[in-house]
């Protein structure tokens, strides 16, 4: 099918100038290693090296089995001053395109440190530095893809309520914004990830949920639209007679609130930022499924929240893999 593609591109009317270079081996840093067993893994170990040398973290630091530093980071307005004299910036640069492309197991460890880039002290430096660490033992490792043609397009997604909140900077109103966390997965492999801050203040753990799912639901709606594309020239497993989603989600209260029809006093503020997405969960368009899923299996919650060493290598298998 690709040749196909090539072909058509490189024989048509348009008369595109093209060159077939083989396999692809290499992309923008990231190593693609192709299994006999018909996987693949996306890998950059090079970038994770540059990584470990400008941290100056080698041997003689012990790993981590996690790359989140518990408790979360805060402003620290009266901490320490940093200890190290590397560039903060670029470590948080360099740590942002690994887990954007390769390392989606890091991506709420990395998010949370970029927050700080413009005064980080030395709590912010040592979350660097924890996640160095857990990146010395895993360099050669990234993200396995595993095709499987009995699944379709899903999505998890899942919500941190207020977690950050800091009794040492209680004043602060980022400590008690809500972290949203979802990946999109197509064929049983992630595709787009996202780790990131909620921009206003939830008032409950199922009004931080819906926000969350809302915002998932930006992603895969569109996601959606380039698959129905795509499937005009490549063969895409989609459900007939629509492309069809299936959405995981953890609180039972945020999947009645997307099902249901009304607005109740203590969702109508939410109303028109939010709701965007409901007529495709009820109704004639219906094209997402939001199905509830137990919080031990929810794959976001790897997005959200520092984790238990147990339950972070669980979640990471079924995110990463490995």
């Amino acid at each position: 099918m690709i040749d196909e593609l090539y072909y058509s591109l490189d024989n048509g009317p348009e008369k595109f100038n093209l060159t077939n270079e083989g396999q692809m081996e290499q992309y923008l840093g990231v190593d693609i290693k192709r299994n006999t067993d018909g996987t693949f893994e996306l890998r950059q170990p090079y970038l994770i090296q540059r990584i470990l040398s400008l941290c100056k973290v080698d041997d003689a630091f012990k790993s981590r089995s996690t790359p989140a530093s518990t408790p979360l980071l805060s402003k620290d307005p009266d901490g320490a001053p940093r200890k190290y004299d590397w560039n903060y910036r670029s470590a948080v640069g360099m740590l942002g395109y690994l887990q954007g492309s390769t390392r989606p197991d890091i991506s709420m460890a990395v998010h949370q440190c970029a927050r700080f880039n413009n005064d980080p002290k030395m709590s912010h430096e040592r979350a660097i530095m924890h996640i160095c660490r857990y990146l010395k033992d895993t360099s050669d490792r990234g993200v396995i893809y595993r095709p499987d043609k009995c699944k379709g397009l899903e999505c998890y997604v899942d919500a941190d309520f207020a977690g950050g909140w800091n009794l040492a900077d209680a004043d602060s109103a980022e400590n008690v914004l809500s972290r949203t966390g979802f990946v999109i997965m197509y064929a049983g492999c992630p595709v787009l990830w996202t780790s990131k801050l909620q921009t206003e203040i939830a008032l409950s753990t199922t009004e931080a949920e819906y926000i969350a799912l809302s915002q998932a639901m930006r992603e895969v709606l569109p996601f959606m639209n380039l698959l129905k594309e795509l499937a005009v020239i490549f063969e895409i497993h989609l459900p007939q007679p629509q492309v069809h989603c299936k959405v995981y989600e953890d609180n039972n209260g945020c999947i009645a609130v997307a099902h249901s029809p009304k607005f109740t006093p203590r969702t109508k503020h939410i109303a028109i930022k939010y709701h965007h997405f409901r007529s495709f969960a009820i109704g004639p368009q219906k094209c997402l499924d939001i199905l509830p899923i137990d919080t031990r299996e929810q794959t976001a919650d790897i997005f959200t929240k520092p984790l238990s060493p147990a339950l972070f290598v669980y979640l990471r298998g079924k995110l990463n893999g490995w």
